[in-house]
């Protein structure tokens, strides 16, 4: 949520830096808003005034002869007019503040001053790649027929007890969605200093608010019918990074680089705004899983709390040898939340492109401002807003599908990674 303090104080530079990610921030109903509510708690304020003056003409009325009951009966009427002028001016408040709360529940994050101008996934700048794409001596197949080769991976028995964008998986290719998972996890535990952490899969609508996905993107995600409100996770970063709401943590807690979380889950969307996309494979499916990344940081590590967990992802593509291209996201690109974001793209023969494997985000304050996530600066011995990151630290279906394709040979077996052999019992392929 943005900050309310600098709408008022500057209305029109909010605007400005909302209109470099293609958003219309309306100034002039957010002040009227503002005005109404102003105007409303002034009114309240008198009317309380008035109500407390009239309620002191009681006694003064007694004291200068009349009965109790007299003296309640001659200022009855005026109480009971400015009762109900107060509870039209509370209204009004109330009425005012839940539409500025609203206002600000729909506006996106302010991009930050490093983010390129630009209108879609075109316009995102290229900041560095790694690795050169294998030159084959065969045309490379997709990996779902080099899956189905296998005998690993099934889309039609998927379909026919869920329905279409799920998979089935079996054997080998099984066994290697696992491995990758446990991989991403022991290096980013044993190697980068995260804080391994497990969490429910079903969270309220509290937790769907505080990192943004409610009320913006409601008809992405998948909510159950229960007789409270809950939603399927659409990313570990709602339940995780919700540990921190309406907490504040001692200077102590945060230790010198902020606290890391890894979590692997599967996640689930209902991709309501990807219509015709990638309905082939496993690229773009209702249900995944990855090892997600946050960070919760004091507000002067976040920049480089965000270039190190972006490298904490890619350690994962270097590792499995996997050539990739980071890029920096452009206004009209950016996530809804988010304030700078680094997408890590991975090479797909079959395709002949790089495609998005892991998105690494700075939100700043605005995550942490919708939950009252914050810190004890013991400068100032006051609670500040914390600073929140995450990212994918990978996407374990993409990073499979890469493997099969980056790693085919024409025979149709797959060799697996070096790395990734021991937690395959010591396999060095996968054969049809």
């Amino acid at each position: 949520m943005l900050d309310i303090k600098a709408l008022r104080r500057d209305p029109e530079a909010v605007a400005q830096r909302l209109a470099k990610r293609g958003y219309d921030f309306d100034t002039a109903a957010f002040q009227a808003l503002d005005a109404q509510r102003k105007q409303a708690d002034v009114d309240s304020q008198g009317l309380q005034a008035e109500r407390k003056a009239a309620a002191k003409q009681i006694g003064q009325l007694i004291q200068q002869g009349m009965s109790v009951d007299e003296a309640k009966a001659s200022v009855d009427e005026t109480l009971k007019k400015l009762d109900a002028q107060l509870n039209d001016a509370v209204e009004a408040a109330r009425t005012a503040q839940a539409a500025i709360d609203a206002l600000l529940l729909d506006t996106p994050n302010l991009p930050d001053d490093e983010v390129p101008a630009g209108a879609s996934e075109e316009d995102n700048v290229e900041v560095a790649r790694w690795g050169e794409p294998r030159q084959f001596d065969f045309t490379p197949r997709d990996h779902v027929e080099i899956g189905e080769g296998l005998g690993g991976l099934d889309f039609e028995n998927a379909s026919k007890v869920t329905g279409s964008r799920f998979s089935v998986m079996y054997g080998d290719v099984a066994r290697l969605h696992r491995a990758l998972t446990q991989f991403m996890l022991n290096l980013h535990t044993q190697q980068h200093g995260y804080r391994e952490i497990y969490v429910p899969y079903i969270v309220n609508r509290e937790s769907m608010l505080g990192t943004g996905q409610l009320p913006k993107f409601a008809e992405d995600s998948f909510r159950v019918q229960a007789e409270q409100e809950f939603y399927l996770i659409p990313t570990a970063e709602v339940p995780v990074t919700n540990m921190a709401r309406d907490r504040i943590y001692d200077n102590e807690e945060l230790g010198e680089e902020g606290i890391r979380f890894a979590c692997h889950t599967p996640c689930f969307r209902s991709e309501a705004g990807s219509s015709g996309r990638d309905t082939r494979g496993m690229i773009r499916q209702h249900q995944f899983e990855k090892v997600e990344l946050v960070h919760l940081v004091r507000p002067e590590q976040s920049a480089a709390a965000h270039e190190a967990l972006t490298g904490h992802a890619e350690a994962v593509l270097q590792a499995l040898e996997l050539p990739y291209r980071k890029v920096i996201l452009c206004g009209g690109d950016l996530g809804f939340s988010a304030r700078r974001t680094y997408d890590l793209e991975v090479w797909l023969p079959a395709q002949d492109t790089y495609r998005e494997i892991s998105s690494c985000s700075n939100f700043g304050d605005y995550q942490a401002r919708r939950m009252q996530a914050r810190w004890r600066n013991p400068e100032t011995g006051k609670p500040e807003l914390l600073h929140t990151l995450n990212g994918s630290g990978l996407a374990v279906g993409r990073t499979l599908v890469a493997i099969l394709e980056n790693c085919q040979n024409e025979d149709g077996s797959v060799t697996v990674p070096e790395v990734l052999r021991p937690l395959m019992g010591g396999s060095a392929a996968l054969r049809p």
